[in-house]
């Protein structure tokens, strides 16, 4: 039957993305609901919905009774979201019956009752042996009614009725002055009441849904926005999101080698939340789109949200950094998304971008940029909105990369949306002005869990891709551009200058060196030729000596002396 049970209560699915989740199982089963809302609003493709995919998916056939519309009509509404109406009417799990209450004619009859409503859903409800049944809408069933008291009495037995045969109904209403149902039918279906609502602020069209009474079990009390596009009704219970966050060790590349150098050589951490913030042509989108091309090309999924550039715009731009996203785009790896800010409202923003996440089931997002949307909102509706779409990103670790236009260079510390304390990251450009020209500088201000540089670096952007340079630092000051060449080409001629001054230096030491060594040589030779001199001095005296003492000898010898 494809029920589920919660407190005791018997569920059947819906089949509508979202609401099942957010009712814990989809309507009361065996019980009538109200759907209940404005002209316009979605009712009679939220009970088509119910009632298709009961019996496509949990083979539970439908009964249809529209009292508005004819049979072709529903059946051509709903095949524009690819429902085949024909198919199942064929297979006899499907019977529509259309029937017309003319008050004129009811007038003429006298007093009027539901007696032929009963016996006509009866005989439908045997031929296809429903489970289901859809009344669309009651109101104009009622307009026949004169006496209020009958009215009431005639309601109460409808409903009565469709309880002791446990059919799963559900009953569309269009909503009165100041009340959910102009006839007060929510006093009646006790069991679960929605309401749907269809608004427009500020010219922006926005669907909500609220669930206004579901007894004996939990369920979400807050508005949530819904879609109704050619993938059919859906409902995203964003405000439900908690602090159930995946932590990632793990590090994904930016596309920027120099930028993952800062971060230990390893860059992000995946499920990161990235800020990108800076002013006009700072380079915002770039490094957005390095990111992707980095995770398409390592075979993960990414989607790119732009609310300001074109696919093909895009494509062309980054072309001009040899960045080729045009491939990832053919290949699916890249989903691209370009939507006005003023296209939708806040939250049905956020309903298509988690709808299209959950579709995709990427590895990174990027939005570009979230300031676009200051101008759709209140500041505090734009945090809380993207407060949503942060914690979505982060429950299912996926790693978000959000850009941030600044309009001067002021507001580096904070960004207008109040973000950069939910990032996990935070890298700011600024363009300075210096010597006549703008250069781009990279400050990489958070890296949450990660030991990161904090050295400016110029951002260059070059045909083979973005180049963070270390700019000239000196004397209290970072040099960029023309500026840190001109000085860079200063310190080389100082340097040209030190070096010649060096080799100066060591050629008059050298000579000082020869010099003193040819007076050390010249000294030594003088100092041997003192030497040979003095000892033939010697020479000469001891052999001198020696001749006087032979001579002496011989004298005494002749005298007749001895001596």
């Amino acid at each position: 039957m494809g029920h589920s049970v919660e407190t005791g209560i018997n569920k059947s699915p819906t089949g509508i993305d979202g609401f099942d989740e957010l009712t814990l199982g989809g309507l009361p089963t065996g019980r009538p609901s109200l759907i209940c809302g404005s002209a316009g609003c979605g009712k009679t493709l939220f009970a088509t919905t119910f009632l298709i995919n009961g019996i496509r998916d949990y083979d539970e056939p439908g009964v249809f009774v529209t009292f508005e519309e004819r049979p072709v009509d529903i059946a051509s509404n709903v095949a524009s979201l690819g429902f085949s109406v024909d198919d199942l009417i064929a297979d006899n799990k499907l019977l529509i019956d259309h029937i017309a209450v003319d008050p004129a004619e009811v007038a003429e009859i006298g007093d009027y009752d539901l007696e032929g409503l009963f016996l006509r859903l009866e005989l439908a409800i045997a031929q296809v042996g429903a489970k289901r049944v859809v009344l669309d809408t009651i109101e104009s069933l009622f307009s026949a009614f004169q006496n209020p008291a009958v009215l009431r009495a005639e309601i109460r037995r409808l409903f009565d009725w469709l309880k002791e045969r446990e059919l799963t109904t559900v009953i569309t209403g269009e909503r009165g002055d100041g009340t959910l149902t102009r006839q007060g039918l929510e006093e009646y279906v006790s069991d679960c009441v929605v309401l749907l609502d269809h608004r427009v602020h500020n010219q922006i069209s926005t669907r909500r849904l609220r669930i206004v009474k579901y007894r004996g079990t939990a369920h979400g009390t807050n508005e949530y926005p819904f879609l109704i596009d050619k993938d059919g009704f859906s409902v995203l219970p964003v405000s439900a999101l908690g602090l159930n966050h995946k932590v990632f060790d793990e590090r994904i590349a930016s596309g920027i080698d120099d930028l993952d150098a800062m971060l230990e050589g390893r860059g992000f951490h995946r499920g990161s939340s990235i800020l990108i913030s800076g002013v006009a042509g700072s380079g915002k989108s770039t490094i957005g789109a390095c990111f992707v091309d980095a995770a398409c090309r390592a075979g993960e999924r990414a989607v790119y949200f732009s609310f300001e550039e074109s696919a093909a715009q895009s494509v062309r731009n980054m072309r001009s950094i040899n960045i080729d996203l045009q491939q990832h785009l053919d290949s699916g790896a890249l989903h691209y998304v370009a939507a006005r800010p003023t296209f939708y409202s806040l939250e049905m923003h956020l309903a298509v971008m988690l709808r299209e996440i959950m579709r995709v089931k990427p590895s990174i997002v990027v939005l570009d940029p979230i300031s676009a949307f200051m101008g759709s909102g209140e500041l505090g509706e734009v945090q809380a909105m993207l407060l949503r779409m942060v914690d979505a990103l982060k429950s299912q670790g996926i790693t978000a990369v959000f850009t941030h236009l600044m309009h001067s260079a002021d507001g580096a510390t904070e960004t207008e949306v109040g973000l950069s304390s939910l990032m996990d990251a935070w890298i700011l450009l600024l363009n300075r002005e210096a010597s006549g020209e703008f250069n781009r500088e990279l400050y990489l201000l958070k890296a949450r869990g990660t030991a990161h540089s904090n050295q400016v670096r110029e951002f260059v952007m070059t045909e083979n891709g973005i180049q963070l340079l270390l700019p000239y630092v000196g004397e209290g000051r970072a040099l960029t551009g023309s500026a840190r060449r001109a000085q860079e080409a200063r310190d080389r001629r100082e340097q040209a200058r030190r070096d010649g001054e060096i080799v100066q230096i060591r050629e008059q030491l050298d000579n000082r060196r020869r010099q003193t060594q040819a007076q050390i040589a010249a000294l030594q030779a003088q100092l041997e030729a003192d030497e040979a001199e003095m000892r033939r001095k010697l020479a000469f005296e001891e052999q001198d000596a020696e001749q006087f003492s032979s001579d002496r000898q011989e004298m005494m010898k002749s005298r007749g002396l001895s001596g």
